[in-house]
């Protein structure tokens, strides 16, 4: 069977594409104005939830949006507008705001969202291409969409506005993420699941520590050097002098000075100074990283804190199980 491939009038209508929605997003950054700023000021202010709707192509965009916004810790939710006016509007509370997306801003289905908000006096934000649409004027906050033709020319089929959409929600959430000091451990602890929750964790959690960490002292013998490393199964032995980590012997050490009087030298005369360690509270990510720098891969890392002193190690392995690598 003959492969398939693309011709290059497809490569040009798929370059053409792109290149019209990232000139819409050029066109987005260069027209923001005073009005995102009030719109983040009202998200930021709002005490409940944000509830965020749309209809059709603009309603995917509303609830990927309430999902970012939920997970970098802006409580959020997705309101579906034909749900909205059978009953779901019970789901929008006094102390909330909303988030409406309309290219066109004469969606039907979000007449009851907007009546709501305004009965009850709640923030309404609208995301819109056209500032004199019903939806632009009955909201307090207007974040016009500028111009920019779709990339689908033979049905102006959303493309280029939904992509604008989109990247003015995430624009949205990462300010307030911004504001409100968010940090990757908060990040992580609304996504336990999953590698990205993973690469999150803490070197602290995944460590061993106590008596299951190989430790020596520089003069001891190298024969209860191997001891060590065999029974705790680490394949390294960490040496430490006056209670700081000073050195590491490893397989790799052990070939390198491997000759008849091996069992009979001490541990300094072995090990490598000044190996690669970690704190407790790095990421497991970083741990990764620092297991992979350089010409020399390392299976294992000493975990030290501030004045160097050992806490734990962390193999590699623990960095598997836990679905870093």
């Amino acid at each position: 069977m003959s492969a398939v491939v693309a011709s290059s009038t497809d490569l040009d209508v798929a370059r053409s594409v792109l290149g019209t929605e990232a000139a819409g997003l050029r066109a987005l950054a260069a027209s923001l104005d005073g009005s995102f700023d009030r719109a983040v000021l009202l998200l930021s202010d709002c005490t409940g939830r944000i509830a965020v709707s749309g209809m059709g192509k603009s309603g995917h965009v509303a609830r990927k949006t309430a999902a970012t916004l939920a997970s970098t810790g802006s409580p959020a939710f997705f309101v579906h507008p034909a749900e909205a006016s059978h009953g779901d509007l019970g789901m929008v509370q006094p102390a909330d705001a909303l988030l409406l997306f309309s290219n066109s801003g004469e969606t039907t289905e979000l007449a009851d969202l907007v009546a709501h908000a305004h009965r009850f006096r709640l923030p309404l934000i609208a995301i819109t291409g056209r500032a004199q649409s019903t939806l632009a004027q009955a909201a307090d906050v207007v974040l016009l969409l500028p111009a920019a033709p779709e990339a689908c020319a033979v049905t102006s089929a959303p493309t280029t506005s939904t992509t604008m959409q989109m990247a003015l929600g995430d624009a949205l959430a990462v300010v307030l993420l911004t504001r409100r000091g968010f940090t990757a451990t908060d990040f992580r602890a609304f996504h336990p699941g999953g590698r990205l929750g993973a690469q999150l964790r803490r070197v602290g959690e995944l460590m061993h520590e106590g008596d299951a960490v190989p430790l020596a002292e520089p003069g001891t013998p190298m024969q209860q050097a191997l001891l060590l490393m065999t029974g705790k199964g680490f394949g390294c032995v960490g040496v430490v002098e006056h209670g700081v980590l000073v050195g590491i012997v490893t397989d790799g050490d052990l070939r390198r000075a491997m000759g008849p009087d091996l069992l009979d030298q001490p541990v300094r005369a072995v090990m490598t100074a000044k190996p690669r360690t970690i704190r407790a509270d790095a990421l497991a990510a970083d741990a990764l990283w620092l297991m992979n720098e350089g010409e020399r891969r390392i299976t294992s890392l000493f975990v030290v804190d501030a004045a160097g002193a050992p806490l734990g190690v962390l193999h590699v392995h623990d960095l598997l199980r836990a679905g870093v690598a």
